[in-house]
C-alpha cells in the first residue's frame, strides 16, 4: 500500500504498509506441471490400453491392472489438485514500523479474542492461562482488547485459574511493557531469559510460581477449597456451580473477571477485559462442538463489546510476537484490501518439536507451503487458530449482508453500556442459551458453520464461496507457537477426526468440486478439494503397500521390466513427485531429515487414520456407527517426552490403528527377503525390479516399526496383542494371495 499526495508542487509517497510478490519458482512449477501431466496421461493410457484394448483372459491380471489403474487415477487427481498451490503463489511482507505515521492509537480497532477450552484435565488450565496472558500483553491499547474464554467443560477449576491469572496480569503486563519483552507467555519468557535474571524478574517469577501452585493444587484436588475463596465476589461466582450442575447439563455462566473500565494494573493503566463464558448445555439440545462454542462467543462478545476484529486462538497456542496486531492493521488500513477481506490467517507453528520432527507434526505443507499458493488465489483456508477475522464477515457476503435476529448482534451496533450492566449481562446470557439458535440462520448462513468436525476448514471455505477473500501473513518470527502431540496414537487420532470432517464436506451439497468451482472458480476449488479428498489417499497407499509385495512374494511381475520405456515413465513420475516435494520443503526452511519423516508419516497416515477415518464415515453414513469428538491430550508424560526428544516412535497403546501398519511392515519385509532370495538363486523374473525397489523403500520407512516390535522393551514398544494380531492377519493374507497368484 502506498499513500500519495501533493506538497509544494511535488508528489509525495507515504512509506508502504505491505507488499506482495510472486515466488521465483512459479515459472518452473508451471513448466514442470505440463511435462509431468504428459507423463501422467501416458501412464493412464497404458492402464486403459491394458484394460480395454488388449484385455487379458486372466481374472487375476485384470484385477491387478484395474487396482493399479484406480490407484494411479487417484494419485493423478490428488496431484492435479495440488497444482492449484503452484499456479500463482505469493509471499507477503508487512511494515508495522510505518503504521504509526498514518494511524493514531485512538483509531485502532477493538479486538475480541476467543479462546476455547473443554477439559481441565486434558487441557491444563495453566496452559490456557499462559495463552491468555500472552494475548492480553499485546503491544496494543489495552482498552481495545477483550479476551473471552469459552469453557465447554463448564469447570469451576478453569474459572478459578483465570481469577488467579487476573491478579498476576496486573503485574505481568506492565513488566512486559517496561522491559519490552518479546516472549509474553510467562513460561516462554522464563525459559528464554533464565538464569540471566534481575531482582524484578525474580519477583515476577516468584509470583507466577505461586499462582501456578495454587491452580495446580486446585486441579489436583478437583475442587476449590474455602481457603481460596477470599471475597464475596468469588463466593458468588462459584455458587453458580450448584448440586445439579454437570458438564453436559448446566445453565449459562458468564463471569466478568476484569473490566477495563475500572480495573487497573500496578502502573495505573487499564487492563484488558477478561470474560469467562460457559454456554448453557442440556442433554436434549443439539451439541455443535467447537463451532457452537465459537458462535456463542460471537454473540456474547457482540452483546458486551462488539469489536470489529476477532482473533480465534487455540488454548495451547500462545503469542510469540507482541506486535502481531500491528501486522494485521497494515492490511486493515488499506481500503482496497479491506472491502472484501474476511480474515488474515497466520501459520500454525510449534515449540517443543524434536530435532527431526518425528511425527511430522509441524505440517509444513498444510500450514506454511500451501497457504502461499492459496494466497495467490482467493486467500488461505482458515485453520482454526491464529486467525484475525473481521466480524462483519460472519453476517453474509460482502454484497449480501444477512441481518441477525437481534439488532444488538449486528456487527455495526455500538455498545454504549458497561459490560457489567444488568441489560448487557441479561442479553449475553440470553444469546448463550442452548435453544437460542433454534429456527435461526446461525451455523448455516451466519457465524461459524456447522455440520463438519473440521469447522475451521468448512467455515473458511463457505466464507470464500460467499465472495470473501483472505490473506496469509507469515512473518519471520512466528506470531504464535503451540504444543504438538508427542505420541503416535494422538497424532493419528487427531488426523482421523480431520478425515471424518473433510468427508462430511465432500459429500455435502457444498462439495468443493461442484459447488466450489461455481462459487470461487476452478483453481480455488481444486485447492480446497485437495484437502476435502484427503482421506482417499488411503486407497493408493494401501494398494501400493500390499499388492506389489504379495505379487513379489509369489514371483509375479506387475510392473514394466527394467530398461523398458514404461519403466522410465514410472521412475520419472516417482522421482518427479518426490523431488518437487523435497524442493518445496527445503525452500520453506525445512531439512532433509524432517522431509523424510514427513513423507514417512504420509504413508503411515494412509494406512491408519485415512483408512479408518474413511471407514468410520461410511459406517456412520449408513447408520451403523457414530463418531464423537475427542480432545488431543496436552498433558505430558515424562518418559514419553524423553523418548520423543530422542526421536523414538511412541506406540504403547493397543490401538486398532496400528494393525494395518504393522501388517504392511511384516508383509513388505517378508516379500523383500523372498525377492532377494530368489534374486540370489537366479530365479527372480526380470520384471520384478520395480517391485523390489518399492518394497525396499517401504521397508526403509518401516524401520521404527520393526524396532518397536522386536528390539524395544520400554513402555512405548508395539503392544504384544497388536504384533500377534498383525502377524496372524499377514499370514492369512499371504495364504489367500498364494491361492490366486
Amino acid at each position: 500500500m502506498e499513500g500519495r499526495g501533493v506538497r509544494g508542487g511535488f508528489t509525495t509517497y507515504a512509506p508502504p504498509l505491505h507488499t506482495s510478490k510472486p515466488l521465483r519458482r512459479t515459472v518452473f512449477n508451471r513448466l514442470f506441471a505440463v511435462v509431468y501431466f504428459s507423463a501422467v496421461l501416458a501412464l493412464l493410457y497404458r492402464h486403459v490400453r491394458n484394460l480395454f484394448l488388449y484385455p487379458t483372459t486372466s481374472f487375476l491380471s485384470f484385477s491387478i491392472t484395474l487396482s493399479l489403474f484406480i490407484s494411479d487415477l487417484i494419485l493423478a487427481f490428488m496431484w492435479a489438485t495440488a497444482q492449484a498451490y503452484r499456479v500463482s503463489p505469493i509471499r507477503r511482507r508487512e511494515f508495522p514500523e510505518n503504521l504509526k505515521r498514518i494511524i493514531k492509537d485512538e483509531d485502532f480497532p477493538g479486538i475480541d479474542v476467543f479462546i476455547c477450552t473443554a477439559d481441565p484435565y486434558k487441557e491444563p488450565p495453566m496452559n490456557v492461562v499462559n495463552t491468555a496472558l500472552s494475548l492480553m500483553a499485546y503491544d496494543y491499547p489495552a482498552d481495545k482488547i477483550s479476551v473471552y474464554v469459552s469453557d465447554d467443560g463448564g469447570s469451576a477449576l478453569t474459572l478459578f485459574a483465570f481469577m488467579e491469572a487476573a491478579k498476576f496480569a496486573s503485574h505481568w503486563l506492565p513488566f512486559c511493557r517496561e522491559h519490552n519483552i518479546m516472549e509474553r507467555s510467562p513460561p516462554a519468557y522464563f525459559q528464554a531469559n533464565y538464569p540471566s535474571s534481575t531482582p524484578h524478574s525474580d519477583k515476577i517469577k516468584s509470583m507466577y510460581e505461586e499462582m501456578k501452585m495454587n491452580v495446580e493444587n486446585v486441579v489436583d484436588k478437583g475442587e476449590i477449597i474455602d481457603d481460596y475463596i477470599t471475597d464475596d465476589q468469588r463466593r458468588q461466582a462459584f455458587n453458580q456451580w450448584s448440586k445439579g450442575f454437570t458438564r453436559m447439563d448446566h445453565p449459562t455462566v458468564i463471569q466478568v473477571i476484569l473490566d477495563r473500565s475500572k480495573d487497573r494494573d500496578i502502573s495505573g493503566q487499564s487492563l484488558p477485559n477478561l470474560i469467562y463464558v460457559s454456554r448453557q448445555k442440556s442433554k436434549t439440545s443439539p451439541h455443535h462442538f467447537k463451532a457452537g462454542a465459537l458462535n456463542v462467543l460471537l454473540r456474547v462478545s457482540a452483546a458486551m463489546t462488539n469489536s470489529p476484529v476477532i482473533l480465534t486462538q487455540d488454548c495451547d497456542m500462545y503469542s510469540n510476537d507482541p506486535g502481531t496486531p500491528l501486522r494485521v492493521l497494515c492490511y486493515l488500513s488499506d481500503p482496497e484490501i479491506k472491502s472484501n477481506l474476511a480474515f488474515i490467517q497466520f501459520p500454525q507453528r510449534f515449540h517443543g518439536l524434536n530435532e527431526d520432527d518425528t511425527y511430522a507434526s509441524e505440517y509444513k505443507r498444510l500450514f506454511q507451503i500451501n497457504p502461499l499458493g492459496f494466497d495467490g488465489l482467493k486467500g488461505p483456508n482458515y485453520v482454526g487458530s491464529g486467525c484475525f477475522f473481521l466480524r462483519r464477515a460472519f453476517f453474509g457476503g460482502p454484497s449480501t449482508p444477512v441481518q441477525p435476529e437481534i439488532s444488538e448482534l449486528n456487527p455495526d451496533h455500538a455498545v454504549n453500556r458497561p459490560i457489567e450492566s444488568q441489560h448487557i449481562l441479561t442479553l449475553a446470557h440470553h444469546v448463550a442459551g442452548c435453544n437460542y439458535e433454534n429456527q435461526t440462520q446461525w451455523g448455516s448462513k451466519i457465524g461459524f458453520r456447522y455440520r463438519s468436525l473440521v469447522e475451521d476448514y468448512y467455515t473458511g471455505y463457505r466464507l470464500q464461496c460467499e465472495g470473501w477473500k483472505s490473506l496469509f501473513c507469515d512473518p519471520e518470527r512466528a506470531a504464535f507457537l503451540g504444543d504438538v502431540p508427542i505420541t503416535l496414537v494422538d497424532v493419528l487420532g487427531q488426523c482421523k477426526r480431520w478425515c471424518i470432517g473433510l468427508f462430511e464436506v465432500t459429500f455435502s451439497k457444498y462439495n468443493t468440486l461442484i459447488f466450489g468451482s461455481q462459487s470461487m472458480g476452478v483453481w480455488a476449488s481444486l485447492a480446497y478439494s485437495h484437502y476435502a479428498f484427503w482421506p482417499i489417499w488411503c486407497i493408493p497407499v494401501s494398494f501400493y503397500c500390499f499388492l506389489p509385495q504379495l505379487a513379489l512374494a509369489n514371483q509375479v511381475s506387475i510392473f514394466p521390466k527394467v530398461l523398458e520405456p514404461w519403466f522410465f515413465v514410472y521412475v520419472f513420475l516417482v522421482l518427479g513427485a518426490y523431488g518437487q516435494d523435497f524442493l518445496d520443503f527445503v525452500l520453506a526452511r525445512g531439512t532433509a531429515r524432517k522431509w523424510w519423516n514427513a513423507q514417512r508419516l504420509w504413508m503411515i497416515r494412509g494406512l491408519t487414520c485415512f483408512l479408518f477415518g474413511s471407514v468410520d464415515y461410511m459406517l456412520k453414513s449408513v447408520g451403523i456407527a457414530t463418531h464423537g469428538f475427542s480432545l488431543t491430550s496436552k498433558v505430558l508424560d515424562d518418559e514419553q517426552s524423553k523418548r520423543y526428544g530422542q526421536g523414538i516412535f511412541e506406540f504403547g497403546v493397543p490401538s486398532p490403528l496400528f494393525v494395518p501398519l504393522t501388517m504392511a511392515a511384516i508383509i513388505n519385509m517378508f516379500s523383500l527377503v523372498l525377492g532377494m532370495a530368489g534374486f540370489v538363486r537366479g530365479n527372480t523374473e526380470e520384471g520384478l525390479g520395480l517391485q523390489m525397489i518399492l518394497t525396499g523403500f517401504i521397508v526403509l520407512n518401516c524401520l521404527p516399526i520393526y524396532g518397536a516390535i522386536a528390539l524395544r522393551k520400554d513402555a512405548g514398544k508395539m503392544p504384544t496383542i497388536i504384533t500377534i494380531v498383525s502377524t496372524f492377519m499377514s499370514v492369512l493374507l499371504y495364504y489367500i494371495s498364494s491361492l490366486f497368484f
